[in-house]
C-alpha cells in the first residue's frame, strides 16, 4: 500500500514539473521574462497552437446580416431571353445530305439579360442573340414579352433589346465600374443551365483583364462568385445593388464554374445603350495611332523598369495622336489617370469615350514622362465604302469585300490601318472559308491584276475561268492561292 501512495505522489510531482497551468483568457498580459539565473529547459517545448480570436454577434441586427435585401432590390430586374432560330445543316452534297438526314433544324437557345430603363430597354450579350429569329423575355414573375434588337455590337459582346410591357418595369441603376477594386464584394445573377434564377456571391478577384476572350473591346472584370452557361447577359453588382458589369465568359475545362468568371465593365455598356438609344451605328472615335504591349526585351530596350504600357507603332498623319504630339516609340503608360498595361486597356480608355472628348494621355519619350491632351476624332472614312458581295462559280462565291478605310476596317473589328480591298465577312459554308480566308485578310490580285477597289476586285473575279491565281495577305504573310486547271 505504501508503494502504491509513493508512486502516486511521484506522477504528481511530475505532472507539476512540466508546466502544467489552467487555461487564462486569450487577452492576458504576456508572462514577463524568466530571471536570467533560472536555468534554460534542457529541450524546447513544442509550440503551442492558439485559436483565432472569435466574437458572438453583438446585436439581433448583426445575427441577421444578409444579402437578401440587395437580392429583392435586384433579382426582378434581371430576366431569361430566349431565342430559337433555324440552322441549315449540310454536307455540302444534296445526296449525302439526305442520307445522312441533313437540313433545316429548330434551334433554341437560352441566356440572361438585364432590365436598364424602366421603358423595357434590355442589355445582354450579343453572343446570346446572335442568329435568333424570334427572342422572347422572361421575367421572373413568369410574364412574358417578344424583344426586338435595337442594336448588336460583336466587338464588345453586347446587345440592347426593347420590350413592351404595357407600363414601367423593375431597372437596376449603373455604378461607375472604374471606381470597383480588388475585394470588393459582387453578386451575379442569372439563370444557370435554365435552372432559374440563381444569385451567387464573391469578389472582384482581378480588374482590366484582357487576352480572354475573342472580343475587340478585352477589359474584363474578373470574379469568382459562380458563373456557368446561361448566366451569359447576367448582372454583376455591387453591394449597394447597383449594376458594375454584364456577365460574358469563364474559364472552364469542364464546361462549369471553376471561380474564374469575367463581366463586361459597366462603362463600355452606358455606351453601347446610349448609342443604341440615339437610334445611331456604334462607331467608337479613335486615337489615330496603333500600339502593340510593350514586352520584356521592348522594356529592356527602352531602359523601361518593367514590361508595362503599349508602345506607339504606326501614326495616321493629321488623326487625333499625331496633333497631340505623340509620335512612333512613344509608350503609353496611363489615360485619364488610369494605369495602361497593355494595348488592350489603350482600346478601351478610348473606346469608351465619344468623338469630340479630350483625355489625358501619360507617356514615356526617351525616358522621361511626358502628358498630352488628345481630342478624339471618329476614324476616316476615305476611301469611300463600297461592300461587294461575291457570287458566281469563282473562289470567292460567298465572301464579302470593301474598301478598306480606317472607318470601314474599325465597324468590321479589322485594323484601321490596313488598306486595298479587305474581306469583312466569310459564309462559313464557302469554298473560302474551308480554305483559310478570313475576315480582315487583303485581296491583293486577281490572276496577276492588282485589285485596287473593291467594285474591280468583283469584276476581275466574277468573269468566268476555268483557273484562278489570287494574291492574299494574311497580315502574316502573302499567300498564292490557286483554284482550277
Amino acid at each position: 500500500m505504501r508503494l502504491i501512495l509513493r508512486a502516486f505522489l511521484l506522477m504528481a510531482v511530475a505532472v507539476s514539473a512540466c508546466g502544467g497551468r489552467s487555461t487564462t483568457d486569450a487577452r492576458e498580459p504576456a508572462p514577463t521574462a524568466p530571471d536570467k539565473a533560472e536555468a534554460a529547459p534542457a529541450t524546447m517545448s513544442a509550440p503551442q497552437i492558439e485559436s483565432a480570436p472569435r466574437a458572438a454577434p453583438n446585436s439581433a441586427a448583426a445575427v441577421r446580416m444578409s444579402f437578401a435585401p440587395i437580392v429583392k432590390k435586384t433579382a426582378p430586374a434581371v430576366v431569361n431571353v430566349f431565342t430559337r432560330s433555324t440552322v441549315n445543316r449540310t454536307t455540302g452534297d444534296p445526296f449525302f445530305d439526305q442520307f445522312f438526314n441533313m437540313g433545316p433544324r429548330e434551334q433554341q437557345s437560352l441566356g440572361s439579360g438585364v432590365i436598364v430603363r424602366p421603358d423595357g430597354v434590355i442589355v445582354t450579350n450579343n453572343h446570346v442573340i446572335q442568329g435568333a429569329q424570334e427572342i422572347k423575355v422572361v421575367f421572373s414573375d413568369r410574364r412574358e414579352f417578344p424583344a426586338k434588337v435595337l442594336l448588336a455590337d460583336p466587338q464588345s459582346d453586347l446587345a440592347v433589346l426593347k420590350i413592351d410591357a404595357g407600363g414601367p418595369v423593375p431597372y437596376l441603376e449603373f455604378a461607375n465600374s472604374d471606381a470597383l477594386e480588388v475585394g470588393d464584394l459582387v453578386l451575379a445573377i442569372g439563370d444557370p443551365f435554365g435552372v432559374g434564377q440563381t444569385v451567387t456571391s464573391g469578389i472582384v478577384s482581378a480588374l482590366a483583364r484582357t487576352g480572354v476572350s475573342v472580343n475587340d473591346y478585352q477589359f474584363f472584370i474578373q470574379t469568382d462568385a459562380a458563373i456557368n452557361p446561361g448566366n451569359s447577359g447576367g448582372a454583376l453588382v455591387d453591394i449597394n445593388g447597383k449594376l458594375v458589369g454584364i456577365n460574358s465568359n469563364i474559364y472552364s475545362r469542364s464546361g462549369g464554374s471553376n471561380g474564374i468568371g469575367f463581366a463586361i465593365p459597366s462603362r463600355l455598356v452606358q455606351q453601347v445603350i446610349r448609342t443604341a438609344l440615339n437610334g445611331g451605328k456604334l462607331t467608337r472615335p479613335w486615337l489615330g495611332a496603333s500600339t502593340e504591349d510593350v514586352t520584356q526585351d521592348i522594356a529592356k530596350a527602352l531602359g523601361l523598369d518593367r514590361p508595362a504600357g503599349a508602345i506607339v507603332g504606326q501614326i495616321w498623319e493629321g488623326g487625333p495622336a499625331s496633333a497631340a504630339g505623340l509620335k512612333s516609340g512613344d509608350v503609353i503608360t496611363a489615360i485619364d489617370d488610369k494605369p495602361v498595361y497593355d494595348s488592350g486597356a489603350v482600346r478601351y480608355r478610348v473606346g469608351v469615350h465619344s468623338a469630340g472628348d479630350r483625355i489625358d494621355v501619360t507617356y514615356i519619350r526617351d525616358g522621361r514622362a511626358h502628358q498630352a491632351t488628345v481630342r478624339l476624332e471618329l476614324p476616316p472614312s476615305t476611301p469611300a465604302p463600297d461592300p461587294r458581295h461575291i457570287d458566281g462559280n469563282n473562289p470567292l462565291e460567298g465572301v464579302t469585300v470593301d474598301n478598306a478605310s480606317p472607318r470601314s476596317n474599325a465597324e468590321a473589328g479589322i485594323d484601321p490601318f490596313r488598306t486595298g480591298v479587305v474581306v469583312t465577312e466569310v459564309d462559313p459554308d464557302s469554298f473560302a472559308a474551308r480554305r483559310g480566308l478570313r475576315r480582315g485578310f487583303r485581296i491583293l490580285s486577281v490572276n496577276g491584276v492588282k485589285v485596287k477597289s473593291s467594285a474591280e476586285l468583283a469584276s476581275l473575279i466574277e468573269r468566268p475561268a476555268r483557273r484562278w491565281v489570287l494574291e492574299i495577305d494574311t497580315g502574316d504573310q502573302v499567300v498564292r492561292w490557286q483554284v482550277g486547271f
